[in-house]
């Protein structure tokens, strides 16, 4: 959870940042006017601010104030970057992999929160278990990944086949992707926590920020050992 939620910013804001974190805004259940407030004080700091499922027309206010000509909206991730710090790019890439297209969104908020804390990321699009073969053909990149981001929705089951052909962690992402039955994630989410390929960990359903956030600390932290 976002530190700005939880009041303890300050406690906790050096070592915060020295992982590499950016300051980070959940915009659902916030006003627009409360959204640019918290955006204003954590960017006052210097740091880079990333503001997670912010609809467009937070954006449009956030650029009235005309107080952030860098910030960028990433429309299909619906997230505002605001990169004021610079972050040593990773050595490595990090494979970000969806079931469909239709995962795409989480995928890229995934992408946009990996890449705000400095780590290189290639999507690899549409390579679900309906369309096999086309993930075969990416394997030889996956198995030289030191973490990879499995995004799926419908039942689930690509994260245990790309789990089962590597030799790093699989971060899985079920998504709210499918007809009634996948239950709005919770079928994936079911599948990929009952997954038989050891290595596979879980985070909550359409939740590409936390994804990334994992990953990210994997990758440094393997790259860091090096």
């Amino acid at each position: 959870m976002p530190f700005e939620d939880l009041g303890f910013a300050h406690i906790d804001h050096h070592r915060h940042i020295r992982r590499g974190f950016p300051e980070v805004i959940y915009c659902p259940g916030k006003t627009i006017e409360q959204i640019i407030k918290i955006f204003e004080n954590l960017a006052e700091k210097g740091n880079n601010v990333l503001a997670t499922r912010a609809e467009e027309d937070v954006f449009g206010a956030l650029a009235k104030t005309r107080k952030f000509p860098n910030a960028r909206y990433e429309k299909l991730a619906r997230a505002i970057v605001l990169k004021q710090k610079k972050v040593p790019s990773s050595k490595s890439v990090i494979p970000i992999v969806t079931a469909g297209t239709a995962d795409l969104p989480v995928a890229e908020e995934a992408k946009i929160t990996a890449g705000i804390m400095g780590q290189r990321t290639e999507l690899i699009c549409d390579v679900g278990v309906a369309g096999l073969h086309r993930l075969l053909g990416h394997l030889e990149r996956l198995q030289d990944a030191n973490v990879i981001i499995v995004v799926a929705g419908m039942e689930g089951a690509l994260a245990s086949v790309v789990g089962g052909l590597v030799s790093c962690p699989v971060i899985a992402v079920p998504t709210s992707v499918g007809y009634g039955a996948s239950f709005e994630g919770l079928s994936a989410l079911l599948t990929m926590l009952n997954s038989c390929a050891a290595g596979v960990t879980v985070v909550n359903i359409d939740n590409g920020f936390s994804a990334g956030v994992t990953a990210s600390l994997i990758n440094k932290k393997v790259e860091a050992d090096r």
